[in-house]
């Protein structure tokens, strides 16, 4: 059965202007797609919108997975915009630290085995009790940075611009979400934001990396992002 000459020119045009998207690269980062509501928006755009929105939650929580010398770390951590806070960092053989920041004062409660790892001093009868933590205690140190959210988004804000959009999923919170990945002279790096509601960032995932191109450098890190604007209080613990 011939086609009727109309139907057979429309078939071609739209034939002909999928070829020249494709050898254009518009597709699939460029071209309308169906990922609402990020489908006229650029892959640097959609992290600029996440990362806004995530600086701007009221509260939030973030589980954190790395790496250091003394093995795998892993933070829970619970802050708002305030800068109160809550952390259990634990940090493999070196042990478990638990961490409050409220009205500008910080506390730390650790394991024997944090203590042994922090000092070469007998750890004695301060294991579980809640201390004022010494400045020369790294891992208080490291705990009260991940107080700060900025700590994660700074380092993806300056590779926003290598932003390319991917498929839409799930990921491990069950929020459909966008999955946008870029590069870096320190590799590849990958953030899920949400399709619904608010654009936050939900997870990502960062290389290494470093700060001025010197020793100080940082271990991979993913991050996962969560509980948005729910209510947090941080209590002071006694000593």
């Amino acid at each position: 059965m011939r086609l009727p000459a109309r139907a057979s020119a429309a078939a071609l045009s739209a034939a002909t202007a999928l070829a020249l998207a494709t050898a254009c690269g518009m597709l699939p980062d460029d071209a309308p797609d169906a990922t609402a509501p990020y489908a006229r928006l650029t892959g640097p755009e959609v992290v600029n919108k996440a990362l806004a929105a995530t600086r701007a939650a009221k509260s939030v929580r973030m589980t954190v997975e790395a790496a250091s010398p003394e093995g795998p770390v892993e933070a829970f951590v619970a802050t708002d915009i305030r800068g109160e806070c809550t952390v259990t960092l634990s940090m493999g053989a070196a042990g478990t630290m638990e961490l409050v920041r409220t009205g500008g004062t910080v506390r730390t409660r650790s394991d024997a085995a944090m203590l042994r790892s922090a000092s070469t001093a007998p750890a004695g009868n301060l294991a579980g009790h809640w201390v004022s933590p010494t400045a020369a205690d790294r891992h208080a140190k490291l705990a009260e940075r991940y107080c700060d959210r900025e700590t994660f988004l700074g380092r993806l804000a300056p590779k926003t611009g290598t932003a390319r959009k991917g498929p839409t999923a799930a990921p491990g919170s069950g929020s459909p979400a966008l999955t946008v990945t870029g590069s870096s002279r320190d590799g590849k790096w990958t953030a899920d934001i949400a399709t619904e509601g608010r654009p936050f960032l939900l997870k990502l995932r960062l290389p290494r990396g470093g700060t001025g191109g010197g020793t100080d450098r940082t271990a991979p890190v993913t991050v996962e992002f969560s509980e948005f604007d729910k209510p947090f209080k941080a209590n002071n613990p006694k000593p």
